[in-house]
C-alpha cells in the first residue's frame, strides 16, 4: 500500500465522516495540534525512558496512556462517532494528586527549563493550552457544540504536564528556574 494518495494535493482533506474540507479549516488546526502534542508527549516519553531510577516505568506507562487518549481526541475532533470517557479526566486528576503529594507547596512562578525532560514537560503543557484554544475557536467559528469532555481532558493534561515538570525536576534533583521580577 502506498502512503501517498494524492487526494490532498489541492488543499483539501477528508474528515472521519468522509466530508472534504479545506486544510485551513479550524477543525484541522485543532486535531493537527492534538497530533503535534502527541508527538511531543512521545518525545518526552523517550526522554523519560533514558532516566535513571524506578520512577521511569510508571511515567512511561502514563505517557503511553496519554498518547492513546490524544489519538482519541484527534479522532473525535475529526468527526469520528465515538465517545470520550469522563474517566480519562479522572485518571489525569488521580495522577496529578499522587505527584503533588510528593511536592512542596508552590510559592513562586516557575519558568520552563532545568533539564531537557522538565523543559519538554513545559512544551507539552503549552501545546495542550494551544490545543484547547484551537478547539474552542473552531467551535465558536462554526457554531458547534463544544466537546466538553475533550476540552476538560486537554485542560487537565496541561495541569498534568505542569505538575509532571515539577515532579521530574524533583526526581532529577533540579533546582527549578523561578521568575524574578
Amino acid at each position: 500500500m502506498k502512503i501517498y494518495t494524492k487526494t490532498g494535493d489541492k488543499g483539501r482533506t477528508s474528515l472521519a465522516t468522509g466530508a472534504r474540507v479545506r486544510k485551513s479549516d479550524k477543525r484541522l488546526e485543532a486535531y493537527g495540534t492534538a497530533d503535534e502534542l502527541n508527538s511531543f508527549v512521545g518525545l518526552l516519553r523517550s526522554k523519560v525512558a533514558q532516566e535513571e531510577g524506578g520512577w521511569c516505568a510508571a511515567k512511561d506507562e502514563q505517557l503511553g496512556w496519554i498518547q492513546n487518549r490524544l489519538f482519541d481526541v484527534g479522532a473525535v475532533l475529526s468527526g469520528a462517532d465515538m465517545p470520550f470517557a469522563e474517566e480519562s479526566v479522572n485518571q489525569l486528576e488521580m495522577w496529578i494528586d499522587e505527584m503533588q503529594e510528593d511536592l512542596s507547596e508552590l510559592r513562586e512562578f516557575i519558568l520552563p527549563g532545568g533539564s531537557e525532560a522538565v523543559a519538554l514537560c513545559h512544551v507539552c503543557r503549552t501545546v495542550a493550552r494551544r490545543l484547547e484554544r484551537s478547539v474552542v475557536a473552531w467551535c465558536d467559528e462554526e457554531g458547534v457544540d463544544l466537546p466538553e469532555r475533550v476540552v476538560c481532558f486537554v485542560n487537565r493534561l496541561s495541569d498534568y504536564s505542569f505538575v509532571l515538570a515539577r515532579w521530574v525536576g524533583k526526581k532529577q534533583k533540579i533546582v527549578p528556574f523561578v521568575w524574578k521580577k
